[in-house]
């Protein structure tokens, strides 16, 4: 049995729609054995998929084909994902929680009625 790329990422979770599976697929952002595909690519089993998502990059290894989308315990066992893959996602989640940290916060909100009261309370000290 063969699948679509874009229906098997689909199936595996990684896109919420086929719509999304396929314009990624069509975009560059997955590859198949280090290769740009076409969402109507066929997947077997074996294959190494490349899927950049949100900033993120899965490496995974397609382990059972499925055409249908199924509850996420079952769709997990799709595929398998390499460790450097996990290891360089959790690397870059740290460098971008840090970065987060050593920018500061947004301005607070713009004053509203009973704030603008005390300031003009306090310019005039009446």
């Amino acid at each position: 049995m063969k699948v679509r790329i874009d229906k098997w990422l689909w199936a595996a979770r990684f896109f919420k729609t086929r719509s999304l599976a396929m314009t990624a697929v069509s975009g560059g952002k997955v590859h198949v054995n280090e290769q740009r595909v076409k969402p109507a690519r066929l997947v077997c089993i074996g294959d190494e998929l490349r899927i950049q998502k949100g900033g993120y990059e899965f490496v995974v290894v397609v382990n059972a084909l499925n055409n249908k989308r199924r509850p996420a315990r079952e769709a997990c066992l799709l595929y398998e994902e390499r460790e450097e893959s996990v290891a360089a996602r959790q690397e870059l989640r740290e460098q971008r929680r840090l970065l987060r940290a050593a920018v500061p916060a947004p301005p607070p909100k713009r004053p509203g009625k009973r704030d603008r009261r005390l300031i003009k309370k306090f310019i005039r000290k009446e």
